[in-house]
C-alpha cells in the first residue's frame, strides 16, 4: 500500500478535503519518512515538528467545521534554507548565520502558509545557493538518493531530494544557473523557473536583474502548477513583480501534443555536453518526437551567453558579500569568494558588455521562438558525479571555463528570461535519473505547464521513461 507521504499533493488535497485522512495523519507520515531517510540523505536539515503538529490539528478541526479551506490546506512542506522562516533556523549555508532565527517569514512562505501549507523544515542548500551542489560547512553534504556517493546537484538539492525520497509532497526552491532545475534532473522530480518576477521576490538585492528567481519543486507537474499558483503573487517591493494570472496556473488546460511544433537542440549551440549524455537525449527525442506536430532540429541563437552569465552573475555576488569579503574573508567559502574576486576584477565596459549582451540574446530568442510552442533540451550536461568534487572540470576531455561552465545548457535558458519546466524522462547510461528542460514562449508560464503535463502523461503511456524512484528500503538500512 502507497504511504501517504508518497501520494501526489493533488490527490492529498482531494483526500483531506473529503475527510478521507487529516492533515495530522499526513504529517506523520512525512515526519516517518524524514525520520527512516534523512540520516542517509541529509535533506531536510532543519525541523518544526511541534509547531506543524499544532497547525496540522488547527486544520484538522477546520475540515470538520466545514470551513473554507485554502488551497494548499493541510499539505506539509519543505522550504529551502535560503529563504527566510519565522521561528526556523536560516543558515544560508553559511557560517556567518549558523544561529540565525528569522522574527518573519519571506513573502513566498508566508503566501504558501496562508494557502494552507504546513512548514516541516528547511532543505539543504550551497553557500548562499553558489555552485550547482548542495555541500555546506553548516550541514554538510546532501546525497543523491539514486546513489549516496553522488551529487543531488543544486542549489535547491535538499528540496529535490526531500521530494524523490517522500520527505514531503511540495518544496520551494530558487533558480539564478538551473538550480530549480538541475537538482530536480537529478533527482527524478520536477523543478520550474517560472518568469521573473511571477514569484515576487521582495528580498533581491538587484532588483532589476531577472537573473534570480524563485519557484516550485514537486513530483509531478499537476503538483507544481498547484505550488507555483499559491506562490505567486505581485509585490510592489520587487521591481520585476507583475499580476500573473493565477487562475491559469492551475488547474491546468488539457493539451494535445499533435498540435504543438517544437524545436529540439542537444547542446542550444553553444553548450558542453557529454557525448554520452548526448546519445541519451537522442534516444529520448526519438521516442517523444512522434508525438508532435512537427520536432525542428535547430540551436537557439544564444551567442555570447557564457559572457553575459558570468558578468551579470558576478555583479549580484559583489553586491551581496563584497564588504564580508573586505572586512571578514574567513567566513566565506571559496565559491563566494571565487564569484567575489572575478566581480572585482571586471569593469564597468564589462559590466555594459554583458548587459547589452543580455538584451540582444533576449530579443533574438523572442524571435526564434516565434515559429516554436516549445524548445526541448537536456536539463544537464553530464551524470552525477561524487558530491566530494563539486563540480566538473571537463567535459569530453575540454577543460570548461568556470567552475560553473557545466551549467550552459541551464544558464543559457536563464537568460532568455523565458519560463522553463524539468521534467523526468527515464534514466542515463549510468542508470541515474535523465530530465529535459522545456522552454515556453516569453510570459507562457501556464502554457508551458500545460505542455509538461502533456508531456510527462505521454511518457507515462510510453514506457520506459517513467520517473524514476529511488529505492527507500536501501537508505533506511544502508550502512
Amino acid at each position: 500500500m502507497t504511504a501517504l507521504c508518497d501520494r501526489h499533493a493533488v490527490e492529498l488535497r482531494e483526500m483531506i478535503r473529503a475527510k478521507e485522512i487529516s492533515p495530522v495523519e499526513l504529517l506523520t507520515s512525512c515526519r516517518e519518512r524524514i525520520e527512516q531517510v534523512d540520516a542517509k540523505v541529509n535533506a531536510m536539515v532543519a525541523t518544526c515538528y511541534e509547531r506543524a503538529e499544532i497547525e496540522a490539528k488547527e486544520a484538522e478541526a477546520a475540515v470538520l467545521r466545514g470551513d473554507e479551506l485554502g488551497l494548499l490546506h493541510g499539505l506539509p512542506i519543505g522550504v529551502k534554507d535560503l529563504v527566510l522562516t519565522e521561528g526556523v533556523r536560516t543558515t544560508f549555508g553559511s557560517p556567518q548565520f549558523e544561529d540565525f532565527v528569522p522574527d518573519a517569514d519571506e513573502r513566498q512562505v508566508q503566501a504558501v502558509r496562508d494557502a494552507g501549507a504546513i512548514v516541516v523544515g528547511k532543505t539543504n542548500t550551497p553557500e548562499f545557493g553558489a555552485g550547482a551542489n548542495t555541500v555546506n560547512p553548516v550541514y554538510g553534504a546532501t546525497s543523491n538518493p539514486f546513489d549516496l556517493a553522488k551529487t543531488c546537484a543544486g542549489s535547491s538539492g535538499g528540496s529535490a531530494v526531500a521530494l524523490a525520497t517522500g520527505m514531503v509532497p511540495l518544496a520551494t526552491g530558487s533558480d539564478m544557473g538551473g538550480s530549480l532545475r538541475n537538482p530536480a534532473a537529478y533527482c527524478g522530480i520536477v523543478g520550474m523557473r517560472p518568469s521573473a518576477g511571477a514569484v515576487s521576490d521582495e528580498t533581491r538585492q538587484l532588483g532589476w536583474s531577472p537573473l534570480g528567481v524563485q519557484g516550485p519543486m514537486a513530483r509531478s507537474v499537476n503538483d507544481l502548477a498547484l505550488l507555483y499558483r499559491a506562490m505567486a503573487a505581485d509585490d510592489p517591493r520587487d521591481p520585476l513583480g507583475y499580476p500573473i494570472d493565477r487562475n491559469a496556473l492551475w488547474p491546468l488546460q488539457e493539451l494535445d501534443l499533435g498540435s504543438l511544433k517544437v524545436a529540439v537542440s542537444e547542446d542550444l549551440g553553444f553548450a558542453p555536453l557529454d557525448n554520452d549524455i548526448r546519445a541519451t537525449f537522442k534516444t529520448v527525442i526519438d521516442k517523444l518526437q512522434p508525438a508532435f506536430a512537427s520536432a525542428e532540429h535547430v540551436d537557439p541563437p544564444l551567442d555570447g551567453a557564457d559572457e553575459a552569465f558570468e558578468v551579470n552573475r558576478a555583479l549580484s555576488f559583489v553586491a551581496a558579500h563584497k564588504q564580508t569579503y573586505y572586512d571578514n574573508p574567513d567566513v566565506l567559502g571559496p565559491n563566494i569568494i571565487a564569484n567575489v574576486e572575478q566581480g572585482l576584477l571586471m569593469s564597468l565596459a564589462d559590466v555594459a558588455r554583458a548587459m547589452t549582451a543580455h538584451t540582444e540574446i533576449y530579443k533574438r530568442f523572442i524571435a526564434f521562438m516565434r515559429d516554436y510552442d516549445a524548445l526541448i533540451c537536456p536539463a544537464m550536461s553530464v551524470p552525477p558525479f561524487p558530491h566530494g568534487q563539486l563540480y566538473p572540470t571537463e567535459i569530453n576531455g575540454e577543460p570548461l571555463r568556470t567552475y560553473f561552465h557545466w551549467l550552459a545548457l541551464a544558464y543559457g535558458l536563464t537568460l532568455t528570461c523565458h519560463p522553463v519546466v524539468c521534467l523526468p524522462a527515464g534514466v542515463d547510461h549510468t542508470g541515474m535519473p535523465f530530465g529535459i528542460q522545456i522552454c515556453g514562449k516569453k510570459g507562457g508560464d501556464a502554457r508551458v505547464l500545460a505542455i509538461a503535463k502533456a508531456l510527462e502523461h505521454h511518457i507515462v503511456q510510453l514506457g520506459g521513461l517513467a520517473r524514476p524512484i529511488p529505492k527507500l528500503e536501501g537508505l533506511a538500512h544502508s550502512g
